[in-house]
C-alpha cells in the first residue's frame, strides 16, 4: 500500500526540521530587498477551525512567493493574550457569574488564571500551523501579555495622551450587561444579527387636558420608565386627530399611515409650537426636578414612527445630548448587569431585554398602549458573548479619534485593497462615520491603562515606560515588576499640589494591543528601533473580512495616532469558509469542517491548494471535504505520478542530467517548453498580482497537460531501448518541465514540490528562485498549433463517449472541418490518427459531405422585426434546400419575396442553424472546429479493435504480475480457434505495442482468462 500524504508530509516536516529550511530561506536572503509581513495575532484558548486555515494558507503562501521572487521574509508570530475572550473562558472554568464573584474569588488569582488559559491550546496551534506548512517563527513570538509589549502599548497611549487626544468622558456607548463592561464602535460592527423585537407606540397624556395624547414610537419598550422627554422637530408640521373620543398628535405626513385614511384633523400646527409642552408619562416610577416636557430636536424625522420620538437620556446618544442641552434631568433605572433598579418597582432586578412585552402589557393596563407589532432588524450583540447590547451612559476614557478622521481617511486611500471596493466601501464607509475610540473596559484581564489621576486637583498623569513609572512611584518597585491587575492598582504618585494619584482602574480594548503590534512586537521604542524602521510599514496584512472592523482598523487607527501613517501598504481580506449549501460553519450546527482532520485524511498540500484555488480568496466560498479530495486526486497525484514515472525510467536508464549530455528535441518538446514557459509568464503575472486563484488554475491546466499530452506521447520514447538522442531529449525535457513546476507550485503545496524538487535536484525547492519565462523558448503558433490538435482530439472523444464507440476501436476516417481561421494541422495528422485510432484524417473538409444543415426562425429574434409576416417567413424558409441555406448562411442575410408582394431581409440573427450528420457519420463542434467521425465499423476494423482489447488485457496481467515495465516476456495465448486466427494475423502488430520476446499459442496449465468482447482469452507469461 502507498504512503498516504500525511506521511510523505511528516517526513517533508522532519527533514525542514533537521536542515533548518525555514531559517536558511531567510538567511539567504540576508541584504536584499525587504518584503514586510504582520502576522495578526491569534488567541490560544481556543481550537483552530476552517477560517484559520485559509487565514493561514494564504500567508504563508504569499510570504513563500516573496522569498522565492527575492525578498526576505520575516515571520514573526504572536499571540493576542488579553481581555474578555480570555476571561469569559476562565469564568466558565471557575463558575463564576459575573464581576462579583470574581472579586470574591480574588482578582490576584483570577489575573494568575487568566496567564495559564491563553496558553492552553498552544501545542494545538503549533501542530496545527506546522501540519498545515505554515512557515512563522514560534520560538521567538511577540505576546501581548509580556512587560515589554505592554511598555510599548504604554508609549503610544501616553504619546496620545500627551497630545490631548485621550480624555476621560461621560456619554452613551454600547455596553454588554453580561460583560458588564463598554464596548468601542468598531467592536460592535462586528456583533449584529438580525432579530425579531417588539416596538411600541405609547400614549403620553398632554398636561391639562383630558383626551389629548403626545404618540411616541420606540423600538426598545424597556426604555419607557426612563422617560425623560419627547422630541419633535421644529420644522415639521404636526396635526392633532381625533379618532374614538381622543385627540392625538403625530407628524402630519404620518396621519394617514397612524390613523387611517382621510383622518379628522382638528388642529395642524408646527413642531415649533409643540415645544415647551409638558405631559404625563405612560409610567409614574421616577420624581423628576424637570422633565416630562416637549422639547425640539433637528435628528426628528417623519419617515417612521409618529414623528415624535420618547427621549431616555442614558440609552441613546442623541437623547443624552438633546437632554443635557435642554437641562433636562438626567436617570437611569438600570445597573451594571442590565436589570432595573429598585424605583421601577415591579420590574426590579429583571433584564431589560426580557422585559419588552411585560412593558407593553403594562401600557395597555393603564390605558396607554396605542399600538404594538413585531418588527425584523439587525441589533448589535457582544462579538465575545453574544449577549444584546444595551446603550448606556457612563463614565468611560476616550481616544479622540475624531479629530484624526482625515487622517485616517487619507491614509487609508495609500492601501492596495484586495478586493478593491473594500476600501472605498465596508472600510471607507466605517472611517467616514469614525466616532471617538472608547478605550477604557471595566475589566480585570488586560493591559491597564496607564493613567493616574490626583484625587486633590484631577490632575493627570501617563507614564511612558516602566523606567517613569518606577520615577514617579511612591513605593519601591520590584525589578520585574507585574504590569498587570491588581499589582499596577496599588502604585500611587505623589502629585505637585501634594494629593496622592491612583491610576484609574480600566483596562484597554483588546485591539488596541493587537493594533500596536508593528512597534510592540519589537519593543519599540526601547530597542530594535532599525528593525523597526525596517519592519514598518507592512507590504501585506491579510486576515479575514471580519476584521475589517477589528485589526485592520484597530492597526490603522493606532498608527495614524501614534506616527501619523498608514501601517501596512496593502490589505488581504479573506472571505468566509462556508459549508456546501452556502451556511456558515459551526459546531453546533454540525457542519464545521476540521482542518486538522483534513489535513490528517488528504494532506495539507490538498486543503492548501483547495483553499486557494477553489474561488477567490477574498470571496465567501462553500467548502467542503470532497473540494479537497477532489484537488487530491486531479492536482496533487497527478504531479506526484509525473514524478513516479520520470524516475522509474530514469533509474532503469541510469539518467543524470547532470551527466547525459541532451538529446534531439522532437516538435513535442518544442512544445512543452514553450508551454512551461508561458505558464511561467502568466502565473507569475498572477501572483504578482495576489491573484492566487487563476495562477493555481494555470499549474493545474499545465499539470494535465504534461500527463495527458506531454508523457501520454511521449511513452514509447522511454520505453524504447538504449540511450540515443530522442530519448536523451525526453530525459531533459521531463526534467526541466518537473522541476520547474515544482517551483512553481511550491507557495500553493510546498510539502509535494520540495519532495519531488529534493528527489531531483537534491536540495530543497523552498530555497531557490521563482523560475523566470525565457521568452526565447516560447513558440506562440507552435502553441495554437497543438491546441488544435488536442481540440481535435477531445472532440473526437466525445463522439466515441456519445455513441459508445471504444477508443480501442479503430475506424476509417475522421474529417477537421475548421469553423474559423485554423492552425496548419498537416504536420499533425500522424499524432491526431494515433490519439484517436482513426487511419485516415482528412483535413480542410467540407462539412456538407457530411453534416446537413437546417435553418428555422428564431421568433425571439425575428418576431418583432417581421410582425404579421412572421408566420409567411416561416414557411419560406422552412422549405430551402441545401444549396439555398449555404447561400444564406455564407452570405449572412438574403432578400425573400413574399406571397403578399412583400420583400424582407432575414440576416443570420434571425435564425437557428440546425446541424445533423448524414447517415453513417457523427458530428461534435467547438470553437474553432468541427470534427466529423466515420461510424462504420468494417471487418478488419472490428478485428483490429478486438486485438487491442487483448492487448489491454496483457498489460493488465504484467502489472499484476508486478513485471518491470522494460521487462520482455514470453506471451502464450490460449483461445477459440477464430481469435486464435485473427490474433495470429495480427501478430506483429501486437509486438510493437507489448514487450513480447515470443509469442506463442498453446494452453497450459497455469493460465489465467480474460473476457474479452465475449470471448475467452487464456494467457500466460513467462518472466
Amino acid at each position: 500500500m502507498s504512503e498516504t500524504a500525511n506521511v510523505r508530509e511528516q517526513r517533508v516536516r522532519k527533514r525542514w526540521e533537521n536542515d533548518n529550511t525555514f531559517k536558511q530561506s531567510i538567511e539567504k536572503r540576508e541584504g536584499k530587498e525587504t518584503y514586510v509581513f504582520y502576522e495578526g495575532p491569534p488567541t490560544a484558548n481556543g481550537m483552530p477551525h476552517a477560517g484559520h486555515a485559509l487565514g493561514r494558507t494564504m500567508k504563508d503562501f504569499v510570504a513563500r512567493y516573496k522569498t522565492m521572487s527575492g525578498y526576505q521574509v520575516l515571520r514573526k508570530a504572536g499571540w493576542d493574550t488579553h481581555g474578555l475572550p480570555v476571561e469569559l473562558e476562565v469564568q466558565k472554568q471557575l463558575d463564576l457569574k459575573g464581576k462579583d464573584e470574581i472579586k470574591a474569588y480574588g482578582v490576584e488569582a483570577f489575573i494568575e488564571k487568566c496567564k495559564e488559559s491563553v496558553f492552553t491550546y498552544e501545542r494545538e496551534w503549533r501542530q496545527f500551523t506546522e501540519a498545515l506548512g505554515y512557515w512563522v517563527d514560534m520560538d521567538d513570538p511577540y505576546v501581548t501579555l509580556q512587560n515589554p509589549y505592554i511598555e510599548s502599548v504604554w508609549n503610544i497611549l501616553s504619546t496620545i495622551h500627551r497630545n490631548d487626544m485621550l480624555y476621560k468622558g461621560h456619554r452613551v456607548v454600547p455596553y454588554c450587561p453580561n460583560c458588564e463592561t463598554s464596548l468601542s464602535s468598531h467592536e460592535v460592527a462586528q456583533g449584529y444579527k438580525d432579530v425579531t423585537d417588539l416596538s411600541a407606540t405609547a400614549k403620553f397624556r398632554i398636561d391639562g387636558t383630558e383626551n389629548e395624547y403626545l404618540l411616541g414610537w420606540t423600538t426598545t419598550p424597556w426604555t419607557l420608565p426612563a422617560n425623560v422627554a419627547i422630541a419633535v422637530n421644529p420644522e415639521m408640521t404636526y396635526v392633532k386627530v381625533e379618532q374614538d373620543g381622543e385627540v392625538y398628535v403625530v407628524a402630519e405626513a404620518l396621519a394617514e399611515k397612524l390613523l387611517g385614511e382621510s383622518p379628522n384633523v382638528v388642529a395642524t400646527l408646527q413642531g415649533s409650537e409643540l415645544v415647551g409642552t409638558t405631559y404625563s408619562p405612560p409610567f409614574d416610577f421616577l420624581t423628576l426636578n424637570r422633565g416630562h416636557e416637549v422639547i425640539g430636536a433637528s435628528f426628528v424625522t417623519d419617515s417612521s414612527g409618529t414623528g415624535l420620538v420618547h427621549m431616555a437620556p442614558a440609552h441613546g446618544d442623541d437623547d443624552y445630548n438633546a437632554i443635557r442641552e435642554s437641562g433636562l434631568d438626567f436617570v437611569n433605572v438600570v445597573d451594571s448587569k442590565g436589570r432595573y433598579t429598585d424605583e421601577i418597582g415591579p420590574l426590579a432586578g429583571r433584564f431589560v431585554k426580557d422585559c419588552d412585552v411585560d412593558i407593553v402589557k403594562m401600557l395597555a393596563h393603564n390605558g396607554r398602549l396605542f399600538s404594538k407589532e413585531k418588527y425584523e432588524h439587525s441589533y448589535p450583540h457582544c462579538w465575545r458573548c453574544d449577549s444584546p447590547l444595551l446603550y448606556y451612559a457612563m463614565e468611560g476614557w476616550f481616544i479622540e479619534t475624531t479629530k484624526m478622521k482625515d487622517q485616517l481617511i487619507a491614509n487609508n486611500q495609500e492601501v492596495d485593497w484586495h478586493p478593491s471596493h473594500m476600501r472605498d466601501g465596508r472600510f471607507g464607509k466605517f472611517l467616514e462615520n469614525v466616532v471617538d475610540w472608547n478605550i477604557g473596559r471595566n475589566r480585570f484581564w488586560g493591559t491597564p491603562l496607564n493613567v493616574w489621576e490626583c484625587e486633590a486637583c484631577d490632575k493627570q498623569e501617563a507614564p511612558a515606560s516602566i523606567a517613569e513609572l518606577r520615577e514617579r512611584a511612591d513605593q519601591d518597585l520590584a525589578e520585574d515588576v507585574e504590569l498587570h491587575k491588581p499589582y499596577v492598582d496599588g502604585i500611587t504618585f505623589t502629585c505637585e499640589c501634594g494629593g496622592t494619584m491612583h491610576r484609574t482602574s480600566e483596562v484597554i480594548d483588546v485591539w488596541f494591543d493587537s493594533g500596536s503590534m508593528p512597534f510592540a512586537q519589537y519593543h519599540y521604542p526601547f530597542e530594535n528601533e532599525e528593525l523597526m524602521n525596517k519592519q514598518f510599514p507592512a507590504d501585506v496584512v491579510i486576515e479575514g473580512v471580519d476584521q475589517t472592523r477589528g485589526w485592520f482598523y484597530s492597526l490603522l487607527a493606532v498608527s495614524t495616532l501614534f506616527t501619523g501613517k498608514a501601517p501596512y501598504k496593502r490589505v488581504l481580506s479573506l472571505g468566509h469558509i462556508l459549508d456546501e449549501n452556502g451556511q456558515k460553519m459551526s459546531k453546533s450546527k454540525g457542519n464545521a469542517l476540521n482542518p486538522v482532520e483534513l489535513i490528517e485524511e488528504f494532506g495539507a498540500d490538498s486543503l492548501r491548494w483547495a483553499l486557494l484555488a477553489d474561488s477567490a480568496p477574498w470571496n465567501n466560498k462553500r467548502f467542503s471535504k470532497k473540494t479537497v479530495s477532489q484537488t487530491k486526486s486531479k492536482v496533487l497525484d497527478t504531479l506526484a505520478n509525473v514524478h513516479s514515472f520520470y524516475k522509474m525510467y530514469a533509474d532503469i536508464d541510469g539518467f543524470d542530467p547532470n551527466t547525459v549530455e541532451s538529446g534531439t528535441q522532437t516538435k513535442l518538446d518544442e512544445w512543452v517548453i514553450s508551454r512551461l514557459n508561458t505558464v511561467i509568464a502568466e502565473v507569475t503575472q498572477s501572483l504578482d498580482a495576489y491573484d492566487v486563484t487563476k495562477g493555481a488554475r494555470t499549474i493545474a491546466s499545465f499539470l494535465d497537460e504534461i500527463s495527458n499530452w506531454y508523457i501520454r506521447r511521449s511513452r514509447a520514447r522511454f520505453w524504447a531501448s538504449g540511450m540515443d538522442a530522442d530519448k536523451r531529449a525526453a530525459f531533459h525535457t521531463l526534467y526541466e518541465v518537473i522541476t520547474k513546476t515544482t517551483q512553481l507550485m511550491a507557495p500553493f503545496a510546498p510539502f509535494l514540490s520540495d519532495e519531488v524538487y529534493y528527489d531531483l535536484a537534491g536540495n530543497s525547492v523552498h530555497l531557490t528562485n521563482y523560475p523566470t519565462a525565457d521568452s526565447t523558448k516560447v513558440n506562440v503558433s507552435l502553441e495554437e498549433e497543438m491546441d488544435a490538435v488536442r481540440q481535435v482530439v477531445e472532440l473526437t472523444r466525445s463522439i466515441r463517449n456519445q455513441t459508445s464507440l471504444k477508443t480501442k476501436q479503430p475506424l476509417a476516417q475522421l474529417a477537421v472541418v475548421p469553423v474559423k481561421q485554423s492552425a496548419d494541422l498537416e504536420a499533425y495528422k500522424g499524432i491526431i490518427a494515433e490519439e484517436t485510432n482513426v487511419k485516415a484524417i482528412l483535413l480542410d473538409a467540407n462539412q456538407d459531405q457530411y453534416v446537413s444543415q437546417q435553418v428555422k426562425l428564431n421568433f425571439p429574434v425575428a418576431g418583432p422585426k417581421l410582425g404579421k409576416s412572421v408566420g409567411l417567413v416561416q414557411k419560406m424558409i422552412a422549405q430551402f434546400g441545401d444549396t439555398q441555406t449555404q447561400q444564406f448562411l455564407d452570405a449572412g442575410k438574403m432578400v425573400l419575396n413574399l406571397d403578399n408582394d412583400q420583400v424582407v431581409e432575414i440576416e443570420k440573427e434571425d435564425v437557428l442553424v440546425e446541424k445533423n450528420p448524414l447517415p453513417g457519420f457523427e458530428f461534435a463542434e467547438g470553437d474553432d472546429y468541427l470534427v466529423v467521425l466515420d461510424t462504420n465499423v468494417t471487418k478488419e476494423l472490428k478485428e483490429e479493435g478486438f486485438v487491442r482489447e487483448v492487448i489491454r488485457a496483457v498489460q493488465v496481467y504484467r502489472k499484476e504480475l508486478d513485471l518491470p515495465v522494460e521487462k520482455r516476456v514470453h506471451l502464450t495465448i490460449h483461445a477459440s480457434e477464430q481469435v486464435q486466427d485473427i490474433l495470429q494475423r495480427f501478430e506483429s502488430f501486437m509486438k510493437n505495442h507489448v514487450l513480447i520476446d515470443q509469442l506463442s499459442f498453446a494452453k497450459t496449465d497455469d493460465m489465467k482468462s480474460f473476457d474479452v468482447e465475449g470471448e475467452t482469452v487464456s494467457l500466460s507469461i513467462e518472466k
